[in-house]
């Protein structure tokens, strides 16, 4: 897989004779078919957690979500301890050039979940911004916060 701009970690992968190779994803507690996707998404989940102390607990992996009648899913989900949607994540392929129309993508997922803050990654690049205080206008963040500076 590619290398990416992000910590690499001890994970969990499987192959068998005849099927695709897997990863593990913790959050989900299963063995899931490993994409470049996947793979990036494995990653930021590791980062968010060991890096970036988001609780396990409250992180949810490909979230169903309505929007009009479409049904989607979201790709990670941060809740705060109050079990509200704090932060949405949007993972791309290393090859996928984070564009206006991914942030699109992960803006109209938001308007379902209502978090306040949006995260955008390919595993090479990522953007974080945080919704004003008057819900206006985002502000891009220079870093992924720390869980416990968005709770706060």
């Amino acid at each position: 897989m590619h290398a990416l701009n992000l910590p690499s970690f001890d994970l969990r992968r499987r192959e068998s004779q005849g099927k695709k190779p897997e990863i593990f994803d913790p959050v989900r507690k299963k063995f899931v078919r490993l994409t470049p996707e996947e793979w990036v998404r494995q990653h930021l989940l590791n980062y968010l957690i060991v890096y970036r102390h988001f609780p396990q607990g409250l992180l949810g992996v490909e979230v169903l979500l309505n929007y009009n009648t479409l049904r989607k899913r979201s790709d990670i989900v941060a809740y705060d301890r109050d079990g509200g949607p704090l932060l949405v994540a949007e993972c791309k392929a290393p090859s996928v050039t984070l564009t206006p129309e991914v942030f699109y993508q992960i803006a109209m997922y938001n308007r379902a979940l209502t978090g306040k803050y949006l995260l955008v990654s390919n595993g090479l690049m990522h953007y974080t911004c945080r919704l004003s205080s008057d819900e206006s206008s985002w502000t891009y963040l220079p870093e992924i916060p720390d869980f416990n500076q968005i709770c706060s």
